[in-house]
C-alpha cells in the first residue's frame, strides 16, 4: 500500500434514512477541513435497494461519496470464492459477509485495509449532548454523565473535531499521544459489568474511572473511540425500565430519556472493555481481525478480547457524538432483550475460555453448551420484569396505558418460550450452537481473505460504485 488513506465509513441496512448522516458527517468534515473517503456499505435487500438508493443520489456533498451495496457485495464474495478454489469454504465465505450486524462490518474491513477507518452508524450525529454547566471530574475519573429528560432545559449540542481526535492516536505509539491523554490499565464503568457491559441495574448517573496498571511506551493504539450521548449504551432491560417507571408512556420503543454527557477528558488504556463500533476508528494498515458475524448485538466484543495482546492500545478521544436510537426497522423491546441476554452469556463463555489472540484472530474452547443453571439465570431475571409489568398495568390509570404494559408482557412471554425452562434451554442450545460454528469457522478463514484482498485492493480495488450526487462548492 502506498501510504495510508483516510476512510469514514457508514454500515447500515437502513438506506432510506442514510442520506442525512451522510449530508451530516460531510458538512462536519468540511467545516473542520477533512476530506476522508466516504463509503456506504448496505445490507439492504435488492428490492430495497432499488427503491431507496435514488434517495442517495439526492443528497449534497463537498466530498465523493461511494456505495457497497448488494450487487458489489455479490461481485466481492465471488471473487473470493474464485481465489480459494475451494467449494467446501463457500459456506463460511457467506457466512463472514452475510447481511448481519458482524457481516456488514467485514466488508468495511476489507475496504479500508492498508488505511485508517473511522465508522459510524446510520443514527449517529456529529455532535454530542452536554450539560451547560461543565463539572469538574474527580481524580481517576474520564467521564461522567446523566439522563434527562428529553425536550427539557439544561443541556446543549456540542461539536468537536472528530477526524482531528482519531488521526491524534491511530497507529502511533502510547509515548507520542497528546499530553493531555490519561493513561492506565483499563476503564471502570461505574454502572456496569466490566467484561459484558451489562448493566448492574438503572441507574440515573454513570462515570468511567480510570484504574491504573502498566501501559508500554511502544503499544500502538489500533482501535479508539469518541464518548457518546444520546442512547449511551442503555441496555434492552434499562429501556424497558424507564417504560415501567414513567407512568404516562404508551409506546415502549418511545425515547423519553437522554444520556448528556457532564463532562469528558481523553484516555489510552491497555485493555478495553467499553470498546463501541459505533462511534469507533482503526489502524487498518496491516488487517485486524473480524467482527462476530452475528445477528446478535456482540459483533465488536471479539475487539475487546484482541485488545489484550501485548504492543496494542486503545484510546478514547477528545470528542464526543450523539447516537439518535432509529426505531425505523428495529426489533421491538422484548426481542432486544433476548437478544441482549443470549449475547451475554456468549461474552463470558467465549472470555473464559479464550486460548490465543494474534494479529488477524483469536481463538477459544467453548463449544455451545449451555447448562440448565445458564437458562434459569436468565428466566430469573426476565421472568421478575414480566411480574413487575403485569402489577403495573393493574396500576395504570389509563387504558391506554394498561394496554401497552400488557402487550408488552405478552411480547417478553412469547420471545422467551413462556419462561418454560426445558423449552427455553433446548431453544437456546440451538441458537447458541448455531452462532459458534459460525464464529469458530470464519475467524479461521479470515486470515486467507486478508491477504487475497490486500493485493486485489492495490491492484485494481474492490467492487463499490461512485454515488452520482450533487457537489457542494
Amino acid at each position: 500500500m502506498h501510504g495510508k488513506e483516510l476512510f469514514f465509513v457508514i454500515p447500515t441496512y437502513r438506506l432510506r434514512d442514510v442520506g442525512e448522516t451522510v449530508e451530516a458527517y460531510d458538512e462536519h468534515f468540511w467545516r473542520n477541513g477533512h476530506s476522508p473517503k466516504i463509503i456506504v456499505f448496505d445490507d439492504s435487500s435488492p428490492v430495497a435497494q432499488e427503491k431507496y438508493f435514488p434517495l442517495l443520489e439526492k443528497t449534497k456533498t463537498r466530498n465523493d461519496v461511494y456505495y457497497v451495496g448488494p450487487k458489489e457485495k455479490e461481485q466481492f464474495t465471488a471473487y473470493l470464492s474464485h481465489r480459494l478454489r475451494d467449494k467446501r469454504l463457500d459456506g463460511l465465505l457467506k457466512n463472514l459477509f452475510r447481511p448481519s450486524y458482524g457481516g456488514n462490518r467485514n466488508f468495511t474491513l476489507m475496504y479500508t485495509l492498508g488505511g485508517l477507518m473511522i465508522s459510524a452508524d446510520d443514527d449517529m450525529r456529529p455532535y454530542a449532548l452536554m450539560e451547560e454547566s461543565l463539572e469538574s471530574l474527580n481524580d481517576g475519573e474520564i467521564s461522567r454523565g446523566r439522563l434527562h429528560r428529553a425536550g427539557k432545559n439544561g443541556y446543549v449540542r456540542k461539536s468537536f473535531d472528530i477526524v482531528g481526535s482519531f488521526l491524534d492516536v491511530l497507529g502511533k505509539p502510547t509515548s507520542e499521544l497528546p499530553e493531555n491523554y490519561a493513561k492506565g490499565e483499563v476503564l471502570v464503568d461505574t454502572a456496569m459489568d466490566l467484561e459484558t457491559n451489562a448493566s448492574h441495574g438503572m441507574t440515573r448517573e454513570n462515570s468511567l474511572v480510570m484504574r491504573e496498571g502498566e501501559l508500554r511506551r511502544d503499544a500502538v493504539v489500533k482501535m479508539a473511540q469518541t464518548f457518546r450521548s444520546g442512547t449511551n449504551d442503555v441496555d434492552a432491560l434499562d429501556f424497558a425500565e424507564l417504560f415501567l417507571t414513567n407512568h404516562e408512556q404508551i409506546d415502549p420503543d418511545e425515547l423519553n430519556e437522554l444520556y448528556v454527557l457532564v463532562n469528558f477528558r481523553p484516555a489510552v488504556t491497555k485493555l478495553n472493555w467499553r470498546m463501541d463500533c459505533g462511534v469507533a476508528g482503526y489502524d487498518n494498515t496491516f488487517g485486524l481481525p473480524p467482527f462476530f458475524p452475528t445477528r446478535l448485538r456482540f459483533e465488536d466484543y471479539i475487539y475487546r478480547l484482541w485488545i489484550r495482546q501485548d504492543g496494542v492500545a486503545a484510546a478514547h478521544v477528545d470528542a464526543a457524538q450523539n447516537h439518535t436510537k432509529s426505531n425505523y426497522m428495529r426489533n421491538p423491546v422484548a426481542a432486544e432483550i433476548f437478544n441482549e441476554e443470549v449475547s451475554n452469556l456468549l461474552k463470558r463463555k467465549i472470555k473464559d475460555t479464550l486460548t490465543r489472540t494474534d494479529e488477524l484472530t483469536v481463538a477459544f474452547d467453548y463449544t455451545g453448551e449451555v447448562t440448565a443453571a445458564d437458562a434459569e439465570g436468565i428466566l430469573a431475571k426476565v421472568a421478575a420484569m414480566y411480574g413487575r409489568t403485569l402489577e403495573a398495568a393493574e396500576r395504570a390509570t389509563t387504558p391506554q396505558r394498561a394496554d401497552a404494559l400488557r402487550l408488552f408482557a405478552a411480547n417478553l412471554q412469547k420471545a422467551f418460550y413462556a419462561f418454560e425452562p426445558d423449552f427455553f434451554q433446548q431453544n437456546l442450545l440451538r441458537i447458541v450452537d448455531d452462532v459458534i460454528t459460525v464464529i469458530k469457522g470464519s475467524i479461521e478463514l479470515w486470515p486467507t481473505l486478508v491477504e487475497i484482498c490486500y493485493f486485489q485492493k492495490d491492484r485494481q480495488g474492490l467492487p463499490k460504485i461512485k454515488v452520482h450526487n450533487t457537489r457542494r462548492t
